[in-house]
């Protein structure tokens, strides 16, 4: 028997599918079959426009960020080069220049 992927929303293994769509009677999710095997690929980072986002991209912040710890914050159009992408709550770590090491939101940045 082919093995259907689990739900990408809440993980229940009870995805059935329909024609070209895979779903899941527990939360009502609905997904396409080629994307659910592009998205087993690995973790996928995308930015507040929805662009993909790669190590060593280049961002800019879309927004004054406050940095725990100090009275500064980190100001809207601040670039960010190199970036290196992680699989947690704050998914892009990088050096921001007056800063240090830093760990940001994907959806907080742009890609340049």
């Amino acid at each position: 028997m082919n093995e259907l992927p689990p739900c990408p929303q809440c993980k229940s293994t009870y995805t059935y599918q329909m024609d070209e769509i895979l779903a899941c009677p527990e939360c009502g999710n609905e997904w396409n079959v080629e994307e659910s095997s592009s998205a087993s690929e690995g973790f996928v980072v995308k930015d507040s426009n929805g662009q993909i986002l790669q190590n060593g991209d280049s961002v800019v912040t879309i927004k004054n960020l406050p940095v725990k710890g100090t009275s500064q914050s980190i100001k809207a159009g601040t670039k960010v080069r190199n970036i290196r992408l992680v699989d947690s709550d704050h998914n892009i770590d990088c050096k921001i220049d007056g800063f240090g090491a830093m760990a940001l939101k994907s959806e907080f940045v742009k890609k340049a």
